[in-house]
């Protein structure tokens, strides 16, 4: 995780997601995500799967 945003932000202000597109820009390939029991938004870096047969 790279980052937490309150789900209840202002009307029109998507933070989670201009975070995300930010750190997409840079490379990272950051996605948001929404935690329903802690009621946020988080931007998460996917784990990428890894070969275990090598």
């Amino acid at each position: 995780m790279l980052e937490r945003f309150p789900a209840g932000g202002p009307r029109g202000s998507w933070p989670a997601e201009e975070f995300a597109r930010a750190r997409r820009n840079e490379g990272t390939p950051a996605e948001v995500v929404m935690d329903l029991d802690s009621d946020v938004f988080l931007v998460v870096v996917p784990q990428q799967a890894t070969d275990s047969s090598s």
